[in-house]
């Protein structure tokens, strides 16, 4: 039980500051936080309600303790810690505590886990609280007093309630938990507690459901792919389908369940859920479901802890999960703390801009929604004009300002001889509209583009008005 959160603590710590990179949705969490509450507020009516939960609880960090990169990422790091300990503890009292242990050393050292141990999003808080769901989902199960089982359920209400609040897909784990109640064929009064327990958390997280949908272009740049998406899903579930065929039987916590009966759910549904969904929209994103890698790091625990039992060679298998855990820590987990592991770093993308910028040159962000890049340093900061920009983020409480309109887009930007482009072509094809298509007309017939750097995603062109560069 000390373990697997010592160690998460170590990697989360390690490298925390990764060489002062800032991805973009961490840009928008720590200006979000950095917002007075009426601001925060007024944005999260137009914007990002999806996390508005957790940018008020960032809000509060930062209001006790503004230390930068530390602060933004730290309670990632304390989130999955706890997150470690609660594998662990599932783990043990479903398979034992070699399996449990087992369990809360391989969910640290996942890559993914690991990667987001470490950023300033909501993710790492919302794994924390599925765990402990599904831990508390155990305890009722199997505690035989009714008054403390109710208190069980009306604790697993809340959790879910919370972590709903802070990301609506960790509602996708309460099915989990229902296949794998009924997987079981537990008592019909169990189920039936825990349906009037998912019927309070839904209720709860509805309001932010309906708001979310009336937001839904926030999430209009996903694209789901097959050689991505969908091949790391099925791979997710043929290892976690390998674990379980060589586990031994466990000691179950709850009457005929044992632990693949729990941790599969978790591993597959979630993910599988959204996949199904993206079908008709897309809305799949692996780190929406990052608490279904729990239910993969139990499998493996338990497939641990089988082959400790049945093999001889009990040194083979501590060199090779040895050798695996030096592959996930050194060069995976090495490049994971870098500056170039994110795409989209901020301050890379700002220095960048910064450098091609000279005092007077206009700006502008193909499309608007680019302005993220310069959350940390507006262009005004070292004598750019953003050329689009009507009012700026905090003071229209939206993420990214709000722009002119066509006409006095294109306006400005012949006013002004050499302008610095900041593009995203992947979102000009989401998020074209008429303002989007003046700034490239505009460009198009007065203009000639004379310069190009790439940063990660964004692409910087240099336009100089005339024919000449």
């Amino acid at each position: 039980m000390v373990l697997p959160p010592f160690l998460a603590l170590v990697t989360g710590l390690w490298g925390i500051r990764r060489g002062g990179s800032l991805w973009q949705d961490e840009a928008v969490t720590y200006d979000m936080a950095h917002r007075t509450l009426p601001d925060l507020w007024g944005t999260l009516g137009d914007t990002d309600a999806v996390h508005g939960l957790y940018y008020l609880f960032m809000h509060g960090v930062f209001h006790l303790w503004d230390g930068g990169l530390l602060t933004l990422r730290l309670p990632s790091v304390l989130a999955m810690a706890c997150a470690a300990m609660g594998v662990a503890a599932v783990g043990r009292r479903l398979a034992g505590p070699r399996a449990g242990l087992a369990a809360g050393v391989v969910f640290t050292l996942l890559p993914t886990v690991q990667r987001y141990t470490q950023e300033g999003r909501s993710y790492a808080l919302v794994t924390a609280l599925v765990v402990g769901e599904t831990w508390i989902l155990l305890r009722a199960c199997t505690d035989q007093g009714r008054h403390r089982r109710r208190g069980w359920w009306a604790g697993y209400a809340a959790l879910a309630a919370v972590s709903g609040l802070l990301h609506e897909f960790a509602l996708l784990a309460l099915v989990a938990h229902g296949v794998a109640l009924l997987a079981a064929r537990l008592p019909r009064a169990l189920v039936v507690a825990w349906a009037a327990s998912c019927c309070c958390a839904v209720v709860t997280v509805t309001p932010l459901v309906l708001l979310s949908l009336r937001q839904s272009r926030q999430v209009a740049w996903i694209d789901v792919s097959v050689s991505g998406d969908v091949l790391g899903f099925v791979l997710n579930t043929v290892v976690g389908l390998a674990c379980l065929a060589v586990r031994r039987p466990a000691s179950a916590a709850c009457p005929g369940a044992g632990l693949g009966t729990l941790a599969l759910p978790l591993l597959v549904m979630p993910p599988a859920l959204l996949l199904l969904a993206s079908a008709f929209k897309p809305l799949y994103v692996d780190r929406y479901v990052l608490y279904a890698q729990a239910g993969l790091a139990l499998l493996a625990g338990a497939a641990f802890d089988a082959l400790w039992m049945s093999l001889r060679a009990r040194a083979v298998l501590l060199l090779a999960t040895s050798a695996a855990a030096l592959i996930a820590l050194v060069p995976v987990g090495t490049h994971l703390r870098s500056s170039e592991s994110r795409s989209d770093d901020v301050a890379a993308i700002g220095r960048a801009v910064r450098q091609t910028t000279a005092p007077g040159d206009g700006v502008l962000f193909l499309p608007g929604s680019r302005r993220v890049w310069s959350l940390q340093q507006e262009p005004s900061s070292y004598g750019g004009q953003d050329l689009a920009l009507s009012a700026s983020p905090t003071a229209s409480r939206t993420l990214y300002g709000t722009e002119l309109p066509p006409a006095d887009i294109r306006r400005r930007i012949l006013d002004v001889s050499r302008v610095v482009v900041v593009r995203e072509p992947t979102r000009e094809r989401h998020e074209m509209n008429a303002r989007e298509e003046a700034k490239k007309a505009t460009l198009r017939a007065y203009f000639t583009r004379c310069a190009h750097t790439a940063v990660d995603t964004a692409h910087i062109d240099v336009y100089v008005r005339g024919g000449h560069c």
